[in-house]
């Protein structure tokens, strides 16, 4: 029974979501924190002559990454993150023996992604990315080593890395452009890490003994939960209600003109100045209560930006009729973003017929 509630509630929670599971369109920021699980590294040695070779291991550690970026309204985005990953050495092994390790292994610069939002058609978008940037190294180590004795070592240097992304973000219909986020990070330093170290004990001489270690490549997975917020999403706008008819003993039918317009463009063309210009000559010939000016898109693009380019296309049809003579106290503007479809699509659809202003007479 109440796995029955639970799902009902999460069912109702997710239907005002589905308009909003768009794309994102412009500018955001977005930061992301979780945890990290490194893999263990070859590394290889020398002191006083000797050489050895073995490997190391890691606890699980944490990591927290800033995001700013820019969605292109059709899927694909372009994201600068800066990184920071913690992780501390749990032991190492050698020669068949083991090693106890500690203190901590940290990473952290600038990665350039480049992501995709899959058109699921879902309340929640999932997405996919890669990239490329630099990460620096800041290291220290110290082990025990059975029968010779305490060494330390530390270094602070970098390398190129990439990384591949997965994830989901999850529209907030509460909060217009707030997407909680849940992802995964893989990632590869492709450089070599080489630290400084001593050992205390063990040497006849009695004082620590320096030596070199390398460690080979290092990579990680990274699982983090965050949030990201888009700039100037604006909550969907209901279409204007109708005009009351004008009451009159017997109304002319309204007369309509329709103005064309390019793909995401609401500069007018000269075909389309020649229909304003006559429905402006129309409109001194006939007694008129209003000029309905109305501004529509086709399907391509966000409903958001979709409803601000339908409100320009409008503005820039009442310009030019203000310009030919109409009253501007006559004329009504509306925007209708990519409601009213005058040939009926599916989304992202760009279709030239739905992309247009209709003039009305009344």
């Amino acid at each position: 029974m109440k796995f029955r509630l639970i799902l009902a509630a999460a069912t109702c929670l997710s239907l005002p979501l589905v308009a909003h599971a768009q794309p994102v369109s412009g500018v955001y920021v977005a930061g992301e924190a979780g945890t990290t699980l490194e893999n263990s590294v070859n590394v290889s040695g020398t002191i006083n002559g000797f050489g050895g070779s073995g490997r190391v291991q890691y606890n699980p550690g944490y990591t927290g990454i800033a995001s700013v970026g820019y969605g292109f309204g059709d899927g694909f985005r372009v994201q600068l993150d800066v990184d920071y990953i913690h992780n501390s050495p749990s032991k190492g092994e050698s020669s068949g023996f083991s090693v106890k390790a500690g203190h901590y292994d940290n990473k952290f610069g600038p990665m350039v992604n480049v992501l995709y939002d899959i058109p699921a058609g879902l309340p929640i978008i999932p997405y996919v990315g890669a990239g490329v940037g630099y990460q620096f190294f800041n290291s220290d180590y110290a082990a025990t080593i059975p029968g010779v004795g305490a060494a330390s070592a530390s270094v602070t240097q970098g390398s190129f890395a990439y990384d591949i992304i997965g994830g989901l973000s999850y529209p907030v219909a509460s909060v217009p452009g707030l997407s909680l986020t849940a992802e995964y990070r893989f990632m590869q330093i492709t450089g070599t890490e080489k630290d400084e170290f001593s050992i205390y004990g063990g040497f006849p001489s009695g004082s620590p003994n320096p030596g070199v270690a390398k460690f080979g490549p290092e990579s990680t997975h990274t699982f983090t939960v965050g949030a990201r917020y888009a700039f100037g999403v604006a909550a969907p706008m209901a279409p204007a209600p109708a005009p009351a008819p004008a009451a009159a003993p017997a109304p002319a039918p309204a007369k309509t003109y329709l103005v064309f317009f390019d793909w995401d463009k609401y500069n007018l063309t000269p075909r389309a100045e020649q229909v304003i210009a006559q429905a402006a000559i129309d409109s001194q010939a006939v007694k008129l209560t209003t000029i309905n000016v109305s501004g529509y898109t086709d399907t391509s693009g966000t409903p958001t930006y979709n409803q601000g380019l339908s409100m320009r296309r409008a503005k820039a049809v009442a310009a030019k009729l203000v310009a030919d003579g109409v009253p501007a106290s006559e004329i009504s503007i509306h925007g209708y973003g990519e409601t009213h479809l005058l040939v009926p699509t599916g989304p992202g659809v760009r279709e030239p017929q739905n992309r247009r202003v209709e003039i009305v007479l009344d």
